[in-house]
């Protein structure tokens, strides 16, 4: 009996044979790659966090030998990672943080020295506008205007801040230009983030 290739039935049969193949192979595909997508996801991190140290510039094995020298201990405080480490004999603490830019999540990771100033700082985002918002990540410039900038006043309130204008620069680092919003994301998440962290 020959088969009616044109029919309804075989077409329906034949497509549905044809989606169960592709979502198998697409499964295996997806296991089988999966732990070199866990590794380096997880050497990007080591990354950021090495960024922020103002350490740049490492391929994969330097990265990951340097993060295990300066890197002592990672500990979670309310689901927010810090991380102690120890460049040239001083005591670093690098601090992760979130938040919300224009076009969604923005993140980083802010290096504070024993004086409870800005060591480093680096940031990251998951869709800002090239050449505007996306300058929080690709601007090192922009991330090295956070070196050396106070971030609690004596009370412990969080003083280290975005601004469009600086009126103090002890504390305070000019927004991106023409990303407000971005800036003031980076702003809350800074503020949001460091609240509390004095101790």
């Amino acid at each position: 009996m020959k088969l009616n290739t044109n029919s309804n039935a075989y077409i329906i049969i034949y497509s549905a044979v044809m989606v169960v193949i592709v979502a198998f192979l697409l499964a295996f595909v997806y296991q089988a790659l999966k732990p070199m997508q866990d590794a380096n996801v997880a050497l990007d991190v080591k990354k950021q966090i090495l960024y922020s140290l103002n350490i740049r510039n490492l391929d994969g094995a330097e990265a990951e030998a340097k993060y295990a020298e300066v890197v002592k201990t990672e500990k979670e405080d309310h689901s927010q990672k810090v991380y102690e480490c120890q460049i040239d004999g001083k005591n670093i603490v690098v601090v992760s943080l979130k938040g919300m830019g224009l076009w969604g999540g923005i993140s980083g990771y802010l290096a504070v020295d024993e004086e409870g100033k800005v060591f480093g700082a680096y940031f990251n985002h998951e869709g800002e506008t090239a050449g505007l918002g996306a300058e929080i990540k690709d601007s090192q410039e922009w991330q090295e205007k956070f070196i050396g900038k106070k971030i609690w006043d004596e009370q412990g309130n969080v003083v280290l801040s975005v601004v469009k204008k600086v009126d103090n620069p002890e504390s305070q680092v000019d927004c991106v230009t023409g990303a407000t919003l971005t800036s003031n994301g980076v702003d809350a998440m800074l503020k949001d983030g460091l609240k509390g962290l004095k101790k």
